[in-house]
């Protein structure tokens, strides 16, 4: 059967390069066994954070957000790709996340970064560390950083670099027990929703 991914993509610059990364992860949670559903700003455009989704009366949210809440409500965990702007999360997929909270809740987040250098965004991921626990999720604790990124996949998201496949192997492998472990700890109840 599997589980239900959604991976979470923050660019909408004209020639973003991290769109590689989701094509990548996209095949391979196929090829696991797994879904993946792309959450991208720019298919769901969302205005500058003004009103969070929690605080519409039930049912009188725009649709983009009531089709964001769908698709996280539905999904076992997240990987949230992510680039690095100027040290930091990028902004599109900071407004993104700021509109859901209690969608998040008591599921997992695996951080896959990139970067045209070669730290990979892991300042990026950093940031994330502090802010996706404020909103119910679980971060694991490695990284999949990935440098260079516009020579590391083509524009498919096939890699070319042999590392990239067993460096995310394993690190789904992680993710996927936390993704399992939180879905049956969720089964039998949570603190508070």
């Amino acid at each position: 059967m599997g589980n239900r991914i959604a991976v979470v993509y923050g660019s909408v610059r004209s020639e973003r390069q991290g769109i590689r990364v989701a094509r990548f992860l996209l095949d391979v949670l196929k090829e696991r066994g797994d879904t993946g559903v792309l959450v991208d700003p720019i298919e769901h455009p969302l205005p500058l954070l003004d009103r969070m989704y929690k605080e519409y009366e039930r049912g009188s949210a725009p649709p983009v957000m009531e089709g964001l809440a769908e698709i996280f409500r539905s999904v076992d965990g997240f990987l949230i790709v992510s680039g690095e702007y100027n040290h930091g999360i990028p902004p599109a997929l900071k407004n993104m996340l700021d509109y859901f909270m209690n969608e998040f809740f008591w599921r997992p987040a695996g951080l896959v970064t990139y970067s045209n250098g070669r730290f990979g965004g892991v300042r990026a991921a950093m940031q994330l560390r502090a802010t996706l626990p404020e909103q119910g999720m679980v971060t694991v604790p490695s990284l999949l950083p990935f440098g260079n990124v516009g020579d590391a996949f083509d524009e498919a998201g096939k890699p070319n670099e042999g590392y990239i496949r067993s460096a995310t192997d394993a690190f789904l492998k992680e993710f996927t027990w936390y993704v399992e472990a939180l879905r049956d700890r969720r089964a039998k109840g949570v603190p508070y929703e």
